[in-house]
């Protein structure tokens, strides 16, 4: 069955007494996964989240829960159910890969990629986007419960990061499950959600961190490939991170410890708005080579002096 094409163009008012949602991914948000982007509230061609945030842009229609990296996505991570209810349509024989201009005709009004429509009763519906080829477990007509598995995330449809993408419908307009009666109060949480237990929602914050001997290709950050598991005496020791939702005057931290003490620090000042930003700093290997023991990597992100979120690796050169 072909899946339903989704249409709605802005979030409106819903009242949820009895319908509630739970996590539609295997996953913890600001641990191994994170929320890239909201529903946008702005009915202009600008672009606002439900907490006046830029976490969305202009007539997005859902929640993307995002992997770290393709890497993860191809280990699987489950898609879920987030309420109980009947299978409408589904979608499983889309390839997964990353949009390009030159797919726009391949991929054609299959925005959405692999995925799953599920009815609830009482005018509600959940679609589900974006899923792996081949990994959706469920048929039109199928009932399924609350947090039962429906697909894994993929990397199919028009997207540029492996997500699930969960829209949310009430007699075929859009609701925003963190804001679901659509009064912008820029707060979080927001005074009336449909999650029973809200998720992590960072403003932006680390994804993921690693050593290298080398400054890492962008494209080997985002899948997951670019961490050295092992460092050598005579080569560079660079520590390299991810973020997601930076903004104009964050700030980017980057130290390295090693058996000797600090190693290398550096203060990077953003200068514009990037959905996803990597950094990465270090120092070649000194004459006599670079001390054998621990070596600690940290990578902070801050926002008008308070930190977002900081994450640590380490490694041991022998």
């Amino acid at each position: 069955m072909r899946l339903a094409a989704l249409i709605i163009s802005c979030a409106v008012p819903a009242t949820a007494q009895d319908f509630l949602l739970d996590l539609p991914i295997n996953c913890t948000p600001g641990d191994n996964c994170y929320i890239q982007n909201y529903v946008d509230h702005d009915p202009s061609d600008r672009a606002q989240d439900y907490r006046c945030g830029h976490l969305t842009y202009d007539t997005h229609k859902g929640t993307d829960f995002a992997l770290p990296s393709r890497a993860a996505m191809e280990a699987g991570v489950d898609v879920l159910a987030a309420a109980a209810g009947t299978v409408q349509a589904v979608r499983s024989d889309m390839a997964d890969a990353y949009f390009t201009p030159e797919r726009a005709a391949e991929i054609g009004p299959r925005e959405c990629g692999n995925g799953v429509v599920l009815l609830h009763g009482d005018g509600w519906e959940t679609q589900y986007c974006h899923m792996k080829q081949g990994s959706v477990t469920v048929a039109p007509g199928d009932e399924v419960a609350a947090g039962d598995v429906i697909g894994q995330v993929g990397l199919s449809g028009r997207t540029q990061f492996p997500h699930v993408h969960l829209s949310v419908r009430k007699n075929g307009e859009v609701v925003d499950p963190f804001d679901s009666d659509g009064e912008i109060l820029c707060s979080t949480p927001a005074d009336e959600t449909l999650w029973r237990e809200v998720p992590d929602t960072a403003q932006g914050g680390v994804i993921a961190v690693g050593f290298a001997d080398h400054v890492p290709d962008f494209d080997a950050v985002k899948a997951g490939t670019a961490a050295a598991e092992t460092l050598v005496a005579d080569a560079p020791i660079v520590f390299w991170g991810l973020a997601f939702g930076a903004e104009p005057g964050d700030v980017i931290g980057i130290r390295i410890d090693g058996p000797e003490g600090p190693t290398f620090e550096t203060q990077d000042v953003l200068d514009r708005r990037q959905a996803l930003v990597m950094r990465a700093g270090g120092l070649r290997a000194p004459d006599r080579g670079w001390a054998a023991g621990e070596y600690l990597g940290t990578f902070r992100h801050s926002r008008d002096g308070e930190e977002l979120s900081l994450r640590i690796a380490r490694i041991t050169l022998r």
